[in-house]
């Protein structure tokens, strides 16, 4: 059953937990959840059918999303940040079972701007829909490609994108907006966090400045209300960066006044006691708003995260988490290699049932870049081969790169080119190409699907 609170502010989370107990299953979507407005409003807000936005994509993989994330026990979906359409494609056939889209990515190489930014939401308010578009029209373009040539039919490209919205790009009418723009591009999921968008910082920078208590929720009021608008089911991720924050805009929540130390910065903002305490305390205010809670960290910690667990799991049993497993990390100073092996196991046990490498795409990219031009200073032609050597040994796993023409839709345009001819043409592409000749199919079959479900 879903929640409506009256307009008076319930602050008595144990009232909450009552009416929370076991409700995050897959068939109870919205129990335990709080709109601040009345459902039946919603409707005047959607416009007049036939003309509402086709989101069937969203929906489809909001409905993946929560499936995953509702599992139970140890069960938990774990994702990789995209950068590229490319990276979102290897990343389904590789098994993964959802996309993670990183604002901090999209600051740093994939915004409308053209531009490199920090992460400090300094980009066009449109790049992160505009990448979440890309991704799946990569994502659907590969399935289009396996459907005609009847091939990878255990693979599932429509993976569901989760995409981070910052804290917003201002206050609860540009959360809004921004969450409409991604549920229509697709996005299954969306995170807020509760930072002034106006000083806004990646997680793992100085300087961060937190908003009241009250004022991130209607933020996140407006996410679900964009969500309902568009007829989606889209998870909300309710973000704290109240570990590491020790600013905040105002002492108008009495909810954040136990935090307060009393002292003004120079800009005017109120200086916070941080820590994961502050941080427990605002995500219990959050929790009645948001699908899963995501508590910034400043280090791989299992003791803090159990901590955090049991502290929201107290008041609101099974509620499912997130966790950002950072490149931002040294992992291994904190960790022993036995416990970076089992450190996303380990979260599963205790309630993280959506764990993500925010920068992967970045780091990968740069990685294997940097690593293959200096190679190929080195030693030419010869650096170059060894990758498409490795290509073709990838095959056996599910990679189809190698044949780049194919895998990005030659032959897919070569059958529109056909119908369209009426049955024949002698200009499609990949006949006579270069491919067609020198790179034969060498994948087995049996393999490569032994490969996909192993561990």
């Amino acid at each position: 059953m879903m929640i409506r609170r009256s307009q008076t502010i319930i602050t008595n989370v144990k009232h909450v937990r009552l009416m929370s107990k076991n409700v995050y299953t897959y068939e109870n979507r919205y129990g335990g959840i709080v709109r601040d407005y009345p459902l039946e409003e919603v409707e005047s807000l959607k416009g007049r059918a036939p003309f509402l936005p086709d989101c069937t994509i969203a929906r489809v993989g909001s409905d993946k999303l929560w499936k995953a994330v509702t599992e139970g026990e140890g069960n938990y979906i774990n994702a990789l940040g995209c950068i590229t359409g490319g990276q979102a494609v290897q990343m389904a056939k590789a098994g993964l079972k959802s996309i993670y889209m990183s604002g901090w990515q999209v600051a740093a190489d994939a915004n409308s701007a053209d531009q490199v930014f920090p992460d400090q939401s300094l980009y066009p308010a449109d790049s992160g829909p505009k990448l979440v578009k890309r991704i799946n029209n990569a994502l659907m373009r590969a399935d289009q490609i396996a459907k005609l040539e009847a091939v990878e039919q255990h693979v599932d490209y429509m993976l569901p994108v989760v995409a981070d919205a910052e804290a917003g790009f201002g206050g609860a009418l540009n959360a809004f907006e921004v969450a409409k723009n991604m549920i229509m591009s697709g996005a299954a999921g969306l995170h807020f966090e509760d930072q002034l968008a106006s000083e806004k910082k990646c997680g793992h920078m100085g300087g961060k400045v937190l908003v009241p208590t009250s004022q991130f929720i209607r933020t996140l009021n407006a996410a679900r209300l964009a969500s309902d608008i568009l007829q989606t089911h889209t998870l909300i991720i309710a973000r704290t960066d109240a570990q590491a924050a020790n600013m905040i805009t105002s002492d108008a929540d009495k909810r954040d006044h136990k935090f307060l130390t009393g002292e003004r910065t120079p800009e005017g903002f109120y200086v916070l006691k941080n820590g994961i305490d502050t941080a427990i305390d605002r995500s219990l205010s959050y929790a009645p708003y948001a699908d899963l809670l995501w508590c910034e960290t400043d280090r791989p910690d299992l003791k803090e995260a159990k901590y955090f667990a049991e502290s929201i799991h107290e008041y609101f049993p099974g509620k499912p988490l997130a966790y950002n497993c950072s490149p931002s990390f040294n992992w291994s100073e904190y960790l022993t290699e036995k416990e970076i092996e089992n450190f996303q196991k380990d979260l599963g046990k205790l309630g993280f049932r959506y764990q993500f490498i925010t920068l992967a795409g970045f780091h990968n990219m740069n990685h294997a870049m940097f690593k293959m031009a200096r190679a190929y200073r080195k030693r030419g032609m010869s650096a170059f081969v060894e990758i498409q050597d490795d290509e073709m040994r990838q095959e056996n796993h599910g990679f189809t790169a190698r044949k780049h023409q194919r895998e990005v839709g030659a032959s897919y345009f070569d059958r529109v080119t056909t119908m369209i001819s009426g049955g024949q043409a002698s200009t499609t592409a990949l006949k006579g190409s270069t491919e067609e000749e020198q790179f034969e199919y060498t994948q087995d079959l049996e393999t490569f699907k032994s490969s996909f479900n192993s561990p």
